[in-house]
């Protein structure tokens, strides 16, 4: 192809040469490194100039590396006057952490609680009946403004002091509150910094959160992998439609039920019921659907320790399930995931290569994958002829 530069990012080289290959194309020349103090160096040794620029960098190993090298890649290819600059970003890093509080119960919060403040031993004369109980203008403000700003100072000095109040003061302040702090929007942080260091465009996959798109200030196109899903399953398991789909979670639900719709097969869901409500965090898992006999397909988006899938083959096995497959669009497989899948009762996990997977394929024999080259291909293809991509959500299209 013609006016196209792809450059690749250190996380995926094989990836990058095989989208590189169905595009009769070379990967562009470049040098990524690091200087003596850790700091990151990269250098172009392509000409951009009026060319469309694809980079290609994926969210895992080294992540915060991984995101730096991007963003200097792509202000890189914006200073040396590239005519746009694409981001391939098979799996996008900081998309799963949430930003949303939820209460004890936990339901999400709908709006942020109102500030409350733990009432101290302090004395305020009452108002005489004999004055008006309208203030003037601005005595109102001015005196609460000065009992709260009072009642601070107070409660910084007992902390200070670590007196007999100090325990209880900060019990009754985490009951009162009754909420999960605030967390860090850290994805919509990655989104301003890819728009800021000059990316024109995104492409990613099975994004965690399809709303996290939104925080972007570019055309974003967030990819499917459900049609490789399906055609994986319509041709390397045998009886499919006897076969049942089976959501891990509520949140995973909806990508399920798309699968089973699709190839008209039974859908079964795993359900986490929250009892106690002294212990938010500790739950029951309930089997929604019958897999008796029958071979079970586990789908979700992510599998990082693996501890959802493994938990979910467990209970399908309880009930009587034959074989267990997860199919899974993005495998970190941190920490000991590999050696607890591999004792664990799935008896095939499938994962497709958005994350390399060789060293996963070496230590566990249960892992097999499924490429994602030719989507993204497809997907580069189309975005450079001003084609549209919708046709790469359709499982009937010969590219799958």
């Amino acid at each position: 192809m013609r006016g196209i530069v792809i450059f690749s990012g250190s996380s995926v080289p094989k990836l990058t040469e095989r989208i590189c290959e169905r595009l009769s194309c070379d990967p562009a020349r470049s040098f990524l490194g690091k200087f003596s103090n850790n700091e990151t160096n990269v250098q172009l040794y392509e000409s951009v100039r009026e060319q469309d620029v694809y980079i290609v960098q994926s969210g895992c190993g080294h992540v915060n590396d991984s995101v730096i090298e991007l963003l200097i890649m792509i202000q890189a290819c914006k200073t040396a006057s590239a005519k746009k600059v694409t981001a391939v970003i098979p799996y996008f890093p900081y998309s799963r952490q949430p930003d949303v509080p939820y209460k004890k119960s936990g339901a999400p919060l709908t709006r942020a609680p109102p500030l409350t403040m733990p009432s101290t031993p302090r004395t305020i004369p009452s108002t005489p009946k004999s004055q008006p109980t309208t203030p003037r203008n601005g005595e109102f403000g001015v005196t609460r403004l000065t009992e709260e700003i009072d009642g601070l100072e107070l409660d910084q000095q007992i902390l200070r002091l670590g007196g007999p109040m100090s325990d209880s003061y900060c019990d009754n302040t985490r009951e009162s509150v009754g909420y999960r702090q605030w967390v860090a929007r850290s994805g919509t942080l990655v989104a301003e910094l890819l728009t800021c260091a000059g990316a024109d465009h995104i492409v990613t996959l099975d994004l965690h959160d399809p709303q996290f798109q939104g925080f972007f200030d570019c055309p974003v196109d967030n990819l499917s992998a459900l049609p490789m899903m399906i055609k994986y399953i319509q041709h390397n398991i045998v009886d499919y439609h006897d076969a049942v789909i089976v959501s891990p979670d509520a949140g995973g639900a909806k990508r399920a039920t798309s699968i089973a719709e699709q190839l008209h097969m039974d859908f079964a869901l795993i359900h986490k019921e929250r009892r106690r409500r002294d212990k938010p965090q500790k739950y029951d898992m309930m089997l929604v659907g019958d897999v008796r006999g029958r071979d079970a397909i586990l789908i979700d988006d992510i599998c990082d320790t693996g501890t959802t899938i493994i938990k979910a083959a467990r209970m399908l096995h309880e009930h009587g399930a034959k074989r267990i497959y997860a199919l899974v669009t993005h495998a970190i497989f941190s920490g000991a995931a590999l050696d607890r899948i591999e004792k664990s009762y799935l008896d095939k996990v499938i994962v497709s290569d958005s994350v390399p997977q060789d060293e996963h394929t070496r230590l566990c024999s249960k892992i097999t994958t499924y490429p994602v080259a030719p989507l993204f291909t497809e997907a580069i293809r189309r975005i450079h002829n001003g084609e549209s991509v919708s046709m790469l959500f359709d499982p009937t299209h010969e590219l799958f």
